[in-house]
């Protein structure tokens, strides 16, 4: 465990740490970004209990998540992401002290890394705070009243074409293949049927 001693390693455990942890706040559920988040915080919390380091840059870094939470819960924040970006990258790039006159944490590993999870976080959040704020693309209400075709047999269960798209159908009388039908109703995704005189 001596190699997790090495400032530059613990310091890239703890920005992966801290970057997987504001990845399960942005996308929770999948489980993958807390257990790497636990297991990468974890290690280089032992690191750091056996290195000096700076308690500001450590509450900076606690900080960060503030700005994160809030810049995801809405759209249209991204100040606040870009100041939990620096909060984090500030933290981390200071987490330990110098020693006589020179940075313990290797100036190129530090701006690299610091670049690539910035810009990783930037895009990463970003993106997926875009695709859940969109407005789904099907309106499925505007299915009711189009005119399609039987693909199969439609009564208990079967599949209709509405506007080029394949849909679970369901009708109170048989309808033979082929047949014109127009949409009465749905039922979740399960489009209710009749035929089209």
């Amino acid at each position: 465990m001596d190699f997790l001693l090495d400032p530059n390693i613990a310091y890239l455990f703890l920005l992966g740490g801290v970057l997987l942890a504001m990845m399960s706040l942005a996308t929770p559920g999948t489980g993958f970004f807390e257990v790497g988040a636990l297991f990468c915080i974890a290690l280089a919390g032992y690191a750091i209990y056996h290195l000096s380091f700076n308690w500001w840059a450590l509450v900076l870094l606690a900080l960060s998540i503030v700005p994160f939470v809030y810049a995801i819960q809405k759209p249209k924040r991204e100040l606040y992401l870009a100041l939990s970006i620096l909060l984090l990258v500030v933290g981390s790039v200071f987490m330990f002290p110098r020693r006589e006159g020179q940075a313990v944490v290797n100036p190129l590993v530090a701006i690299v890394a610091s670049g690539l999870v910035a810009g990783f976080l930037w895009l990463a959040v970003r993106k997926s705070l875009e695709a859940s704020n969109a407005k789904p693309s099907h309106n499925l209400e505007e299915l009711v009243g189009q005119i399609g075709e039987a693909k199969t047999k439609v009564h208990d269960d079967g599949s209709v074409q509405i506007s080029g798209e394949l849909w679970s159908a369901r009708s109170e009388k048989p309808i033979a293949v082929g047949s014109s039908i127009r949409v009465v109703g749905r039922e979740g995704f399960v489009l209710i049927v009749k035929k089209e005189h």
